[in-house]
């Protein structure tokens, strides 16, 4: 198992260039298996999650061309669907919370569909049941065996319907747009989610043949059709990397350039930031952050704290709740932090406290943080990263504390972000890989 060993205290100068959308790149991966012809996929991110996925599309016969590391073309002309059944299906995709996406294509194209119990992340409960009643609503049949660990869902074709989800999930909503794509008839999805990558992935299917309207709305129209064929598509820069920067260069006074943004895609990103008083230049594509000797947190209007929240989108992503939690540490003022969506995402705020951060976890969700306005330094100790955000957001203390700190089972961060390490050295930072 790796660590980080991080020399803190370092300002960091240049241009970084984002990666390619983790959580688009499941999706856009899964899609694949909805037509025998090829489809060209690039600004992959060279990620652990991502490479997992493609390695167990492989090995279920969909020939992978990896042309370069953030390119590949894939053709599934020959899948072999007893391979989903077997043991090593079931404890390859139990390691990826990703895997479930495959059902939906599966279900679509082939009408069987086996789905373990969700891996990935511990940040609390991840549950399946907006997938599989949607599935079931569509016509499949559904059962869970305790023997083998999977649900099984089969279906000769599935049958277009009206669909209320109970919740906006983005893995949700993609993976049922995958299944109703062929379906009989029209399908409505009501409280879709409606993220740049759900948008993404619609256009996608769009271009390989598919018909749904009401793209970028909570809404989405489905009409099926019979076949779809191959397309290229290129990823978003991810917009969670982009949130870090962003947060790395305040917390360690950097002036940075973060290059091709696609801004429009940010959403409420940069208006967050700017609430706890980080300076942003917009020049063409690129987010300038000046190196910044303090910044101050926002109040209401009235005068009172600031809280930032996670909503679904068009709301603030949940995925950069905890750079936020770590950035507000050493700026002037108090904010309240609220994970709505996860139930164990703020128990990393133990290391933070640690290297000495005044933060109050007020229950799993809630967190007071009172900002230290570099008073204070944080101190490098010795930690584990719990999970992808928590694990970058702890890097980034780590840069800014004083000292030393050693963050142990980075495999969690290599998960989500392409050579972190190597990227952040080049313009400055001072991460070994031990």
């Amino acid at each position: 198992m790796h660590s980080f060993e991080v020399t803190g205290g370092k300002k960091l100068n240049g241009e970084i260039v984002p990666q390619g959308a983790k959580n688009e790149a499941l999706q856009i991966i899964s899609a694949v298996l909805l037509t025998p012809e090829k489809i060209t996929v690039s600004n992959i991110p060279d990620i652990l999650d991502v490479n997992l996925l493609i390695e167990l599309l492989g090995e279920m016969g969909v020939k992978t061309d990896r042309i370069s590391r953030d390119t590949c073309i894939f053709q599934a002309d020959n899948v072999n669907i007893d391979y989903l059944r077997s043991e090593d299906y079931r404890k390859k995709s139990g390691r990826l919370r990703g895997a479930v996406m495959v059902a939906g294509p599966m279900l679509a194209r082939f009408g069987k569909a086996f789905i373990p119990k969700p891996g990935g992340d511990k940040i609390g409960r991840r549950r399946l049941d907006t997938h599989i009643i949607a599935f079931q609503k569509l016509g499949a049949q559904f059962n869970y065996q305790s023997e083998d660990g999977f649900f099984h869902l089969e279906a000769k074709k599935l049958q277009g319907t009206n669909l209320l989800l109970d919740e906006p999930s983005v893995t949700g909503t993609a993976n049922i747009v995958m299944a109703t794509v062929m379906a009989n008839g029209i399908t409505t999805i009501y409280n879709a989610a409606c993220e740049p990558y759900i948008q993404q992935l619609c256009k996608m299917l769009n271009r390989m043949g598919a018909k749904i309207t009401g793209i970028g709305s909570n809404l989405l129209t489905i009409e099926g059709v019979d076949y779809l064929g191959g397309t290229e598509h290129r990823m978003l820069p991810d917009m969670i990397e982009i949130g870090s920067f962003i947060g790395l260069a305040a917390m360690t006074q950097s002036d940075i350039t973060i290059k091709n943004v696609s801004l429009e895609n940010l959403g409420v990103i940069p208006d967050k930031f700017k609430q706890l008083g980080i300076k942003m230049n917009f020049v063409g594509d690129d987010i300038h952050i000046p190196a910044q000797d303090l910044y101050e947190i926002e109040t209401y209007l009235d005068g009172s704290i600031l809280t930032i929240y996670d909503h679904p989108w068009p709301g603030f992503t949940p995925d950069l709740i905890s750079i936020i939690l770590v950035v507000a540490t050493q700026a002037k003022g108090s904010v309240l932090i609220h994970q709505k969506m996860f139930e164990s995402r703020l128990f990393f705020v133990d290391k933070l406290i640690d290297m000495g951060a005044q933060i109050i976890l007020c229950d799993p969700h809630r967190a007071a943080i009172i900002g230290m306005a570099r008073d204070h330094k944080l101190r490098g100790i010795t930690m584990s990263s719990p999970d992808i955000r928590a694990g970058v957001a702890l890097l980034i203390a780590a840069l800014s504390a004083d000292g030393k700190s050693i963050i142990q089972n980075i495999d969690q961060i290599d998960r989500g972000y392409q050579y972190i390490d190597e990227r952040l050295n080049k313009i400055g930072a001072g991460i070994k890989r031990i």
